[in-house]
């Protein structure tokens, strides 16, 4: 990548001033942190998404936010400390990537076999999830899933789900998953424990636990997040709630079951409570429009809540939760409204304001985060980033970003960190910014990233991305995979330059960041074709950072923990979980749900 010439920082979002030629895709003269290889030009042409205002058609896509624009008029004309599209880091981290949706791309087949892995490692992308986005997103830059790339390969069509089939709806009783853990599993084709520890080596964990997943429908369904306290692993998969004992997964409480499907949870509150947007029926055409609080340790039902029903065009089909201190905000497709997270109390409305602006996507964390789309029916169609006050919905400071940039994704809230792109110009930036909206610094470094993230502004989920982590001063991302292994490479927020990077411990198998804690960044190595994963840490304060194992996998179960297509994950107490967020709803085999692993 061609280094920037030395522009202040305050150099405003804006189009860079010297794009690369065509034939010279990968030495851009763009913004810090562009991607090595541009994105082909532009989506399709849908009906507008979500966020359009009310003149508009509706959307072709379900997801609530479709038209972000970048922020900020430049406020000087250099190509650097420009917009950027800011890749903010998600709060929420592995453990709570956005819902995915029936009709969705098909997980391989369940059980070990094989040890296939995400379809989406090795590239050099922001995975997009399954859900109802339709972006893909290579080398931090985002491109249609449709039609011809500029490589001229045909790529896979992404279309809008039609709902199940009559034959695909499940039936109205209630399932349980075929291996609930109390002895009454129907046992047969599912996998046997002692298989997966039958060849463990000294120094290895164990499995501890291993729990087959419910029936789901045939065109597949969603099993968002995971919440792990102290006591009990929840896990949601399609219309219920399953809890288990952390230590043997012993059932800790009867599952509950809605009577729609799960469409988006939160992160689990400081007293171990969560809230679950769901369906109130299994039709097509219902929307995410119910809350339901949840005591995680006990099951207990707290609150609930019917979302009123939105403006022409503010839809619920599907709904993004973020939680910021005792407020939580259920984004719609053109609103958000927020709750007491503790009481149900509605606090405040966050509408359309100024010229045409909608909001489209928040992000929540020790700070509340709102993009909107503005005027997008005209020549000044750009986005907008406000930080709200969390229990008034006041907006503290309003950046402005560019025509033709647009805010994907928030890396982060506290430091803000924010991944932009501009179509146009086949370019992206990671962006940080100060407390009062302010540029703060932008990413210089030539590495290409590949967080994976579901569909960020389409979902209205700016949070959604895992493999990402950051403390004050430092962001960490993965590299894509080359040759089967990576690195994470650590950015000084203060400058947007390299501090370090440090390759994956294991020769053939990449890792992501999970978090920060007490001085370390947590990662998570994937399993490779003859080992198991591992939970390793390294010290945040760089050098020559030396991996410190703290658990390895066993090889033995390598197979199935490979095979987690789409999953969630957490590291509590010495455990690894890992869960898959999306089932296929096949007969002819047990689906897998979770495995627990100790010592």
């Amino acid at each position: 990548m061609v280094q920037p010439p030395d522009q202040p920082s305050q150099g405003g979002y804006g189009v860079p001033q010297n794009p690369p030629p065509p034939s010279q895709p990968q030495q851009p003269q763009q913004p810090y942190g562009y991607p090595q290889t541009p994105p082909p030009q532009g989506p399709p042409a849908p009906g507008p998404g979500y966020g359009y205002p009310p003149q508009q058609q509706p959307p072709a896509q379900p997801g609530p936010y479709t038209q972000p624009g970048p922020y900020g008029q430049p406020q000087q004309p250099g190509p650097y400390a420009q917009p950027g599209p800011y890749n903010p880091a998600s709060q929420a981290g592995y453990g709570y990537p956005q819902a995915q949706y029936a009709g969705a791309p098909t997980p391989p087949p369940v059980g070990g076999g094989g040890g296939s892995k995400n379809p989406f490692k090795g590239r050099p992308a922001m995975v997009v999830g399954a859900a109802v986005a339709a972006l893909l997103v290579v080398g931090g830059a985002v491109f249609a899933v449709t039609g011809l790339g500029d490589d001229g390969e045909k790529k896979p069509v992404a279309k809008e789900s039609t709902g199940p089939s009559e034959d695909d709806k499940p039936s109205d009783a209630p399932s349980a998953p075929v291996n609930p853990g109390d002895g009454s599993g129907d046992g047969g084709e599912d996998l046997d424990i002692s298989d997966l520890n039958a060849d463990r080596q000294d120094g290895e964990a164990k499995v501890l636990w291993y729990k087959s997943a419910p029936d789901a429908p045939g065109s597949g369904a969603s099993a968002p997040g995971l919440w792990v306290t102290d006591k009990v692993a929840v896990k949601p998969a399609y219309k219920q709630l399953f809890a288990y004992n952390v230590g043997d997964g012993d059932p800790a409480w009867d599952p509950i079951e809605f009577p729609g499907k799960i469409c988006s949870v939160t992160p689990k509150t400081s007293d171990d409570r969560a809230v679950v947007a769901y369906q109130k029926s299994t039709s097509k055409n219902a929307e995410c429009d119910q809350l339901q609080q949840i005591d995680l340790n006990t099951g207990d039902k707290g609150w609930s809540a019917q979302l009123e029903k939105g403006d022409l065009f503010d839809s619920a089909s599907s709904v993004s939760l973020a939680v910021t201190g005792d407020t939580l905000v259920v984004g719609r497709s053109q609103s958000g409204t927020a709750y007491d997270i503790a009481t149900g109390k509605k606090l405040f409305d966050k509408k359309n304001y100024g010229q045409s602006c909608y909001p489209s996507g928040f992000a929540g964390g020790t700070r509340l985060v709102v993009v909107s789309s503005c005027a997008v029916t005209t020549e000044k169609e750009h986005d907008e980033v406000q930080e709200l006050d969390p229990r008034t919905g006041k907006a503290k400071w309003t950046r402005k970003i560019p025509k033709g940039w647009k805010v994907e994704n928030a890396y982060s809230v506290d430091p803000l960190v924010l991944y932009l792109t501009n179509e146009e110009e086949n370019t992206w930036n990671i962006s940080t910014l100060k407390a009062d909206g302010s540029t703060r610094s932008q990413v210089d470094s030539d590495a290409s990233f590949a967080p994976e993230c579901d569909g960020g502004i389409l979902t209205g989920n700016l949070a959604g991305c895992t493999g990402v982590a950051s403390d004050a001063n430092t962001l960490y991302l993965p590299t894509e995979e080359k040759d089967g292994t990576n690195e994470i490479v650590a950015l000084n927020l203060a400058t947007g330059k390299e501090k370090w990077r440090v390759k994956s411990p294991s020769a053939d198998a990449a890792m992501s960041p999970v978090r920060t804690e007490g001085g370390r960044l947590i990662a998570y190595v994937e399993p490779s074709s003859d080992a198991g994963g591992q939970i390793v840490s390294f010290p945040t304060t760089g050098g020559s950072p030396a991996a410190t194992k703290l658990l390895q996998m066993p090889a033995s179960a390598a197979a199935i923990e490979s095979s987690f297509y789409s999953k969630a994950i957490d590291y509590v107490d010495g455990r690894f979980y890992i869960s898959s967020t999306l089932l296929n709803g096949a007969d002819e085999a047990k689906e897998k749900l979770m495995l627990a692993y100790g010592k």
